[in-house]
């Protein structure tokens, strides 16, 4: 090979190389300018002496507004992970367990009720704990953390910008309600439905989702959703159904207080409800948006978990409860 050769050979070998490099710098560069999906923190807060609350934040510093999601029975915060992570391009989310559920406290119940009364407290205790701007928040609660919702809107018409509501039992209406849920209001029944609770843990964390809906119609839960589930369950001496059963004890006397001052109730509200919930049927959320003068919305095909079923349905509903005035 004669030295001219050599010397051009060298050349081909360091452009392909810089354009290799180039390349590379390139791809490298898009990537980092590509949008990341936000991360989801997951921690713990005090909210009160006895009350630790495990919590979900997708944070966002140029944030349009904040939503809080209250999971229902016998969910735990991760039933709102995925929708808050995308949620979060554009705004903060927030998710915590109840207590009694997932990795939060479990008091004994002479020191906490497990009522929606005091759940109340507790969603009123955590906005004022993590000190979220209540003019710009959005809190979207489905199943018992509904009325909790709505009971501390009386107290605070201020506690949000508006509140969106769906799936649960604001009056006491049993005849709207499954069976089961019947008995567990019931005195006579109620010790027996939650000692069936708690012998039948598998089944219910295997079938409460899709229950009641077409084959065609079930859906998957992440593996780490449902893992959570399993483990939250039984996380201390308090099980979810012990919790359950606690707050059913409770739910008429609160159920009558809301109906009593549903006239007093100020905070911008909105209704949503699955078509096919087997749990509580959606004519008990038609008799609050009439008499209360609220928009209701029913979700065609959706069971009583709209937020787990379509997740992109409950993301959109987020946003629209932004831009409603």
């Amino acid at each position: 090979m004669t030295k001219a050769s050599t010397v051009r050979s060298a050349l081909r070998l360091t452009a392909a190389g810089a354009v290799a490099l180039a390349a590379t710098l390139l791809i490298g560069a898009a990537r980092a300018a590509a949008p990341q999906p936000p991360v989801p923190e997951i921690g713990f807060i005090q909210v009160s002496p006895d009350i630790k609350l495990r919590r979900l934040i997708v944070r966002n510093a140029k944030r349009k507004g904040t939503v809080l999601f209250l999971h229902g029975f016998p969910e735990t915060l991760y039933a709102w992970k995925d929708i808050a992570v995308q949620l979060g391009q554009d705004y903060e989310a927030h998710a915590f367990d109840w207590p009694g559920y997932g990795d939060s406290s479990r008091p004994a119940t002479d020191r906490f009720a497990y009522a929606p009364r005091d759940y109340a407290k507790v969603l009123k205790d955590y906005i004022a704990t993590a000190d979220i701007d209540k003019q710009n928040l959005v809190i979207y609660a489905t199943d018992i953390g509904a009325l909790p919702a709505l009971l501390a809107a009386l107290d605070d018409p201020a506690i949000a910008r508006r509140i969106v509501v769906g799936d649960f039992a604001p009056f006491n209406r049993p005849q709207f309600m499954q069976e089961r849920l019947q008995g567990l209001k019931e005195p006579a029944s109620a010790d027996a439905i939650h000692a069936a609770f708690n012998r039948t843990r598998d089944e219910i964390l295997q079938n409460a989702f899709t229950r009641g809906l077409p084959e065609s119609s079930h859906f998957a839960l992440t593996p780490e959703f449902r893992a959570d589930i399993a483990y939250g369950w039984q996380n201390g001496a308090l099980t979810s159904a012990d919790a359950f059963y606690h707050y059913y004890s409770h739910f008429t006397r609160d159920q009558d207080y809301f109906e009593a001052n549903l006239a007093k109730l100020r905070t911008p509200v909105s209704v949503i409800w699955g078509e096919k919930d087997i749990y509580i049927r959606k004519e008990m959320g038609e008799e609050l948006a009439g008499r209360a003068g609220l928009e209701m919305k029913v979700l065609p095909g959706l069971g009583h978990y709209p937020h787990l079923q379509d997740k992109a349905a409950t993301v959109s509903e987020v946003q629209a409860a932004f831009d409603a005035r």
